[in-house]
């Protein structure tokens, strides 16, 4: 009886190259998912690498394997939170009104990173901190958006022309990001109700005064 043939690397069998991608994948949203919570809770100076890898399951090598700094990861959770918003909202070709009284969907449906949003949006006031540049970079986007918006309705005929759209833009974001800071603190704020309110109140306020057709 002859001895068997030794294995050779063909006969290995080798895990599939897209499985492995789909695992390194899974991993890197499971320790994403791990750093929106933990910021949340305790900010970036408090959490740390070692916190967010033990809490996700991963060696620190694991996770440096995925992100090679704190600063790094602090970005991909930005990263994240500007998907979310790239892809339930439509402030750039849809109806302003309508998209501000959506809002409270987008909060509802990711509390964590609406959490973490705000919470790095405070650590980050100062211009040396690592995330200011970033975070200010973004806010002057989302004002230049919507002011471009207001502009446009004003041109069209739609908004009233006797008010300035940057300081209008810069209100409509205060309140979105003060509302998203109040709703944190006391969930049990009618979050849509308020922004419906809102919503409509800014409507009527923008809308131009149409002109009465004569009688006949």
């Amino acid at each position: 009886m002859s001895a068997p043939e030794p294995a050779t690397a063909l006969q290995t069998p080798r895990r599939p190259y897209a499985a492995l991608l789909a695992k390194g994948e899974d991993r890197r949203q499971r320790i994403l998912g791990v750093a929106e919570r933990l910021l949340a809770r305790n900010g970036w100076r408090n959490t740390s690498l070692a916190q967010i890898a033990r809490e996700a399951g991963v060696t620190p090598a694991g996770l440096l394997h995925h992100f090679e700094s704190k600063e790094q990861l602090l970005n991909a959770v930005l990263d994240a939170r500007d998907a979310d918003d790239a892809t339930h909202a439509d402030y750039r070709s849809g109806d302003l009104i309508t998209e501000i009284s959506r809002v409270p969907e987008r909060f509802k449906r990711e509390p964590e990173l609406a959490g973490t949003f705000t919470v790095l949006l405070a650590e980050n006031i100062a211009p040396d901190a690592p995330l200011h540049d970033r975070l200010h970079k973004r806010y002057r986007d989302a004002a230049d958006i919507i002011t471009a918006i207001i502009e446009r309705g004003q041109r069209n005929g739609d908004y009233r022309n006797d008010f300035d759209a940057a300081t209008k833009a810069v209100e409509i974001l205060a309140f979105i990001n003060g509302m998203e800071t109040l709703w944190l603190l006391d969930p049990s704020i009618p979050l849509t109700e308020v922004f419906k309110g809102y919503a409509d109140s800014l409507g009527r306020e923008l809308a131009a005064t149409r002109p009465q057709p004569m009688p006949t």
